[in-house]
């Protein structure tokens, strides 16, 4: 068990990170590749990545084990961040926080150059920027605007359950494996009971599309508390082709995705366009089916949202 623990102060600053973070989607997109479990909800991005990984990024996967320890300064970003700044960060780690980090991995086998890394070396520092680089090309760049659409549309969730029920609802809210009981937050863990003191530093929540089962957190306590957690896997952004955006081309149903590009459930939808609320659920289905919008169950509604292509075709 993970336990935080809240003061007042710490609750004034919890905040949701405004995106997804490259850094911490590239170390667990890493993690998902060698994870066989993860096929049936990552099969085939997991299968195309695996098969053309260039060679100079398959370190990476030793620093990443599926199971255990992964160094934290791979991820040194609290929240959202540019994969250049964030890759740059990496880059500056002091060299005594590389080796207290790789000291920790558990790695029978060790790559020659993370023996290096550990003290600095300036060519296997080098060489992990390229590989970052690289990766993030390969790996995470196709499939970002999807990335950053079902991510836009678990921060409205948020957002909105901020308003409904604050930011103590929020915590409660967040993952099936978190618990809340002021003012400590309780996440199941595979590791032995860890209590980490926020000390009035508030914490980012980063929502993320390639964590799995549960949230996760940084071990050393001197970074940036920030909670990584999964997004609910039932959103999905997908496309059916022309005749779904043909479909499109409709008064009604360009009204309907200015509506939700703005965030609100279907009963909104139906009231700001004075139709029925069966028509207004048809009408963000379409939307949906052709890449344009996403959506989000929160508790007894569905909270539509306008994905990156939706936005980009309104813009």
């Amino acid at each position: 068990m993970l336990r935080v623990h809240f003061t007042a102060e710490d609750l004034a600053r919890v905040r949701v990170a405004p995106g997804p973070d490259p850094m911490w989607e590239i170390l667990l997109s890493l993690h998902v590749l060698r994870q066989r479990s993860a096929a049936p909800v990552f099969g085939p991005w997991r299968t195309a990545v695996r098969a053309t990984l260039p060679d100079d990024t398959r370190w990476l996967l030793q620093l990443a084990p599926p199971v255990g320890y992964s160094p934290d300064f791979l991820t040194p970003t609290a929240g959202s961040c540019p994969v250049d700044a964030g890759i740059e960060q990496v880059l500056s780690t002091p060299v005594a926080s590389l080796r207290a980090d790789l000291a920790q991995l558990d790695c029978p086998r060790p790559d020659p150059r993370t023996d290096l890394l550990a003290g600095g070396d300036t060519a296997a520092l080098t060489a992990l920027g390229d590989a970052l680089h690289a990766y993030h090309r390969h790996a995470l760049v196709p499939i970002w605007d999807e990335v950053r659409a079902v991510v836009d549309a678990d921060r409205a969730v948020r957002a909105r359950s901020f308003l409904d029920h604050g930011c103590e609802g929020v915590l409660a809210a967040l993952h099936p494996t978190i618990s809340w009981t002021r003012p400590v937050l309780s996440i199941e863990s595979r590791f032995p009971q860890r209590d980490v003191h926020l000390h009035g530093q508030g914490l980012v929540l980063v929502p993320s599309y390639f964590c799995r089962e549960r949230p996760i957190m940084l071990r050393d306590p001197s970074r940036a508390p920030v909670l990584v957690y999964p997004i609910a896997r039932d959103v999905r952004l997908t496309c059916a082709g022309r005749r779904s955006l043909e479909a499109l081309l409709g008064r009604t149903r360009a009204a309907a995705l200015e509506v939700i590009a703005g965030g609100c459930t279907t009963t909104e939808l139906a009231r700001r366009l004075g139709i029925s609320a069966a028509s207004a659920s048809a009408h963000a289905s379409v939307l949906r089916d052709a890449g344009l919008a996403v959506a989000r169950r929160h508790r007894n509604s569905v909270l539509h949202t306008a994905s990156a292509l939706g936005v980009a075709l309104l813009a």
